[in-house]
């Protein structure tokens, strides 16, 4: 009997969620995501050692203020994670624009252009990389003129129907569905437990799944965050899964069956919603799971990228010294 891992693998694209350069060379995914908390995490092994004397000796030879140069540091580490990441999977790393833009359109769209333009220095053309943002209605609108410009993007922190929706209509090439932490909202404000088939976020990943193919819609959703092998066999079928090193190797560990949960052709019909500005601030206002649980999201992301920056600013003293 083959893993639950290889059957997975057979209708769903898997996709490791680390910067872990040894545990995405020994699961070999297809893509790789990151966020400040993995390439923070990543930087903190001996592997990146050497990327950070690079990078550090880069800042030294740039002008600016600290701050400054401690930011632009940080970004060029980032690209270097995600470089490793790159010659270790065939398929596509996904790069985050910085959490603290947000809300800021156009600075967005600048960063993103910039993380191209880093990786190409790099040679890793644009069709490599997938430029992650937000769901705030900012991030999907700096996400609709990227895709006219050839740039992919991945839409994270999703957690409603709304997000996805303005998404599609943005023709966004691929959304991140956070299944996780939607139960993790659910299981604090109810105090219930919840199996798999009852899991809020496996839910809303479903429906929105069901609504993208009903509706013949292209962008990719690629379930994430989850908390338990149970949600992921949950979802399994669905266009991608982002999953940690420890539930792949759970999931390679398991020979029993894996049944296939969502497929195109199982698809029910529901009527396509118009969502304009105003829609989608009032759907978000009316869903306090998806209000909370973004704005926590991007405080999180931001502060750890505040501590990406401070350990930067640290070796750049120490350098100096």
């Amino acid at each position: 009997m083959t893993s639950k891992l290889d059957q997975l693998r057979a209708m769903t694209t898997v996709v490791a969620d680390t910067g872990d350069i040894e545990a995405v060379a020994r699961l070999k995914p297809v893509d790789c995501t990151t966020n400040p908390t993995i390439v923070l995490k990543a930087l903190g092994t001996p592997m990146f050692a050497d990327a950070i004397k690079e990078a550090v000796a880069w800042g030294k030879k740039h002008g600016g203020t600290p701050d400054a140069i401690a930011a632009a540091v940080a970004d060029r580490l980032a690209i270097s994670v995600g470089a490793a990441l790159s010659g270790l999977v065939p398929g596509r790393v996904s790069t985050e624009v910085d959490a603290d833009l947000s809300f800021n359109t156009e600075a967005s769209i600048a960063k993103a252009r910039a993380i191209i333009a880093a990786y190409k220095e790099r040679g890793i053309e644009r069709d490599r990389i997938l430029i992650k943002l937000a769901s705030t209605w900012e991030g999907i609108r700096a996400a609709e003129v990227l895709q006219k410009e050839g740039i992919d993007c991945n839409l994270t922190l999703l957690f409603s129907k709304a997000q996805a929706i303005a998404c599609a209509d943005a023709k966004v090439f691929l959304i991140s569905p956070f299944v996780g932490r939607i139960l993790d909202w659910y299981k604090k404000s109810t105090g219930k437990e919840f199996t798999p088939e009852e899991d809020p976020g496996v839910i809303s990943v479903r429906e929105i799944y069901n609504y993208y193919k009903a509706n013949d819609i292209k962008t990719i959703v690629m379930g994430a965050s989850f908390r338990s092998a149970g949600e992921i066999e949950a979802l399994a079928g669905c266009d991608r899964l982002t999953i940690s090193p420890a539930l792949l190797d759970e999931l390679s560990k398991d020979e029993g069956k894996l049944e296939r949960k969502l497929s195109p052709e199982n698809k029910t019909s529901v009527a396509k919603i118009a969502v304009d500005e105003k829609t989608f601030r009032w759907m978000m206002n009316e869903d306090a799971m998806a209000t909370e649980k973004l704005a926590e999201g991007i405080r999180a992301f931001a502060k750890d990228l505040v501590a990406l920056r401070t350990m930067v600013g640290k070796e750049l003293q120490l350098a100096a010294a």
